[in-house]
């Protein structure tokens, strides 16, 4: 007889972003002439840079020809992808080589992965508010109990990013084994300090901890005193593992192409250097034949001087609208975080109105969808992310709409 993993059961009900649609569908199903803006999930809207069309294309012209066809590849990627990965960190000041880099369909997916090379007794800790997909992946593979009254599983440790702590955590004050962090931050748009980064380092180093650090975002990053990815600190070669992604600098949303950096000297209470290294390689060999190959390279054309130049100006133009969307909460009066060197903007709801409240109250007045604090865990009730992914025309009519109609 089959049974189920009952671990499911413990997830709460509704993903974030499902419950978003369903209620902006039920909306326009109840005014069909509404005409409804969404700055909620993250999705990129504008289009490819021309040198990843460019690249793509000539790779699909050799798989139509025999005598330039390819099939599998290695399930690391292809090697010079890898190796403008590689560069890419070392422009940064961060220590990756090429051996390192593991090209994957996306950080999303890695994140949630990783944590399968570690074992299901590891106390893991996130920051709170988290982007779901760190959490809902450790609930799925068994790691905690159910959720409480306070909005948290039983058995992780959330560390709370208030405005008070400039939505960065502390350094956990006990004892645990994998930590999350993202930086720049979805949902809350904050970047972590050098120092902060430091910090978990060393915790990391000291009680044999394995940070997976989130650094999907990193090229919104416009500061140049801020770290664009945790192995710019000395001694996380040996505690870290890192992803990123394409999906948010190139627009590579639905085309699916990301990478973990898994370093060879990483270490864990019971895995000396290269265990980790080669468990991660054993696992992507055994459940993933790599990404497709006309994805990498595109995704090797954008790593180009070109490339760089195209999603650099790509970048930008989200953070003009993300400027756009901050300008006018500013303006209303709103406690508004982020939207600088990040592309989400995070708003203090008024007092006394939930994050959901806020939700319903912003499509309703303003046909504007955004997204409650509150999907992202318990610290972020009474907050609200909104998204600079969208068109500048929608962007500006938008936050028009906010003046203009928002009750506060």
């Amino acid at each position: 007889m089959a049974t189920i993993n009952p671990a499911y059961a413990r997830l709460s009900a509704g993903y974030l972003f499902p419950e978003i649609a369903r209620r902006t569908r039920e909306f326009q199903s109840a005014h069909p002439d509404a005409n409804i803006l969404r700055l909620g999930i993250g999705d990129t809207t504008e289009s490819l840079p021309p040198v990843a069309v460019a690249g793509m294309k000539e790779a699909v012209e050799k798989l139509g020809d025999v005598n330039t066809y390819s099939g599998y590849g290695d399930s690391e990627g292809i090697t010079p992808l890898r190796q403008a990965i590689s560069d890419l960190y070392q422009g940064w000041g961060a220590d990756v080589n090429m051996a390192d880099v593991f090209v994957s369909d996306g950080a999303k997916s890695d994140s949630a992965n990783i944590q399968s090379i570690f074992d299901t007794d590891n106390v893991v800790a996130v920051q709170d508010p988290a982007y779901p997909v760190y959490v809902d992946s450790n609930v799925m593979a068994g790691r905690t109990g159910r959720k409480n009254d306070r909005g948290q599983y039983e058995g992780l440790v959330y560390m709370p990013c208030t405005a008070e702590n400039g939505f960065f955590p502390e350094v956990p004050k006990q004892k645990v084994d994998l930590i999350y962090i993202c930086s720049p931050n979805n949902p809350t748009g904050t970047v972590a300090s050098r120092a902060q980064l430091e910090g978990f380092v060393q915790y990391a180093l000291e009680h044999k901890a394995v940070v997976l650090f989130d650094s999907a975002y990193a090229a919104f990053i416009e500061d140049q005193n801020l770290p664009k990815s945790i192995y710019e600190i000395p001694g996380a070669r040996k505690c870290a593992i890192e992803v990123n992604s394409f999906s948010k600098t190139a627009g590579f949303t639905g085309v699916r192409l990301g990478w973990a950096i898994v370093p060879e000297e990483l270490e864990a209470e019971d895995a000396a250097p290269g265990v980790l290294h080669k468990m991660w390689t054993r696992r992507q060999n055994t459940y993933f034949n790599g990404a497709s190959n006309v994805v990498q390279a595109g995704g090797l054309a954008t790593l180009s001087s070109e490339g760089q130049k195209q999603t650099n100006e790509l970048v930008a133009y989200y953070m003009e609208n993300a400027r756009i969307i901050r300008d006018c909460l500013v303006e209303l009066g709103l406690k508004v975080f982020g939207g600088v060197n990040a592309p989400y903007v995070w708003v203090k709801t008024p007092e006394g109105v939930g994050s959901w409240e806020f939700f319903d109250q912003l499509l309703t007045d303003c046909h504007v969808v955004g997204t409650p604090g509150a999907g992202f865990g318990p610290s972020g009730e009474g907050y609200f992310r909104l998204s600079a992914f969208g068109h500048r025309e929608n962007i500006q009519e938008a936050t028009q709409r906010i003046r203009d109609r928002l009750k506060l």
